[in-house]
């Protein structure tokens, strides 16, 4: 299989339209709503249940073609096929109320909040492939500090990513506490 890989960006909206509506969430319906919008909201929590599919697809075609929703499509033959949100953590509303983490001010911290293959492709390594491209962009161009937070837990795999440059590994699940001391540990350093 070839696969390409494209940064998020107002030329290619209409995929990442496609991907919501028809593509990523045929196995989870209930889920294709959200428009990866949920770590972008800046509502109250409690206000994000009475949001309606319409209101956050709008709402991302805003944050898309303004350029502050960013990430990537993995395509397949120019069908969209994955998508990864992946973005700095102070444009994401939802982290930042979450928890307040202190943090050198002057860091920028990477983070992947969102990250969906379309069900015919799971467990084909694209999930691996875009993580090892975003780990190089971010090495070559960005120069973020990123700590990956991850169910992937075979050695080999992320024992590569980190040789990328990321500083660290958290093993998911995780409380916001474990989140704390990890960002202490490797991003504060």
């Amino acid at each position: 299989m070839n696969f390409e890989i494209k940064r998020l960006e107002p030329s290619v909206l209409d995929d990442f339209l496609l991907y919501f509506d028809e593509i990523g969430f045929t196995d989870n319906p209930e889920w294709g709503g959200c428009y990866c919008h949920f770590y972008h909201f800046e509502g109250e929590r409690k206000d994000w249940g009475k949001r309606t599919g319409e209101a956050n697809r709008d709402a991302s075609i805003n944050l898309i073609n303004s350029r502050k929703m960013s990430g990537f499509l993995v395509y397949e033959q120019e069908k969209p096929i994955g998508w990864c949100n992946a973005n700095i953590k102070e444009n994401y509303h939802a982290l930042i109320s979450d928890a307040e983490i202190n943090y050198e001010k002057s860091e920028k911290i990477a983070s992947i909040v969102c990250f969906l293959i379309a069900p015919d492709y799971r467990r084909k390594g694209i999930a691996g492939k875009l993580l090892y491209f975003i780990a190089e962009i971010n090495k070559i161009k960005l120069g973020l500090k990123v700590l990956i937070m991850s169910g992937d837990r075979e050695d080999e795999r992320i024992g590569e990513l980190l040789s990328l440059g990321c500083i660290g590994f958290m093993p998911k699940p995780f409380s916001v506490e474990m989140l704390d001391q990890k960002i202490r540990e490797n991003l504060c350093a």
